[in-house]
């Protein structure tokens, strides 16, 4: 039996700088993993009695979350390329 080919990258980068394509990405894991359960967290003392005041709770905070989160993932990545 041959082994399966893998096909050669399509396209390939080096970014001068930080590479925002791993920002958005490790912010995106890091906002689901991390920030959907401090948005649960943050609601427990609310009264959220409709689906509409949980989803509207949820986008409020959660944007914070991800703004927070964006930041301090470029901030590191920044420091993580100044160091190499």
């Amino acid at each position: 039996m041959q082994p399966a080919s893998v096909p050669e990258p399509v396209e390939t980068t080096d970014p001068d700088g930080v590479d925002f394509g791993r920002v958005m990405q490790l912010t995106f894991v890091y906002t689901i993993v991390i920030g959907a359960p401090l948005v649960a967290l943050v609601s427990i003392p609310f009264s959220l009695p409709t689906w509409g005041d949980r989803a509207t709770f949820a986008i409020r905070i959660g944007a914070i979350v991800w703004f927070v989160t964006s930041i301090a993932v470029y901030l590191l990545e920044r420091r993580r390329v100044a160091e190499s």
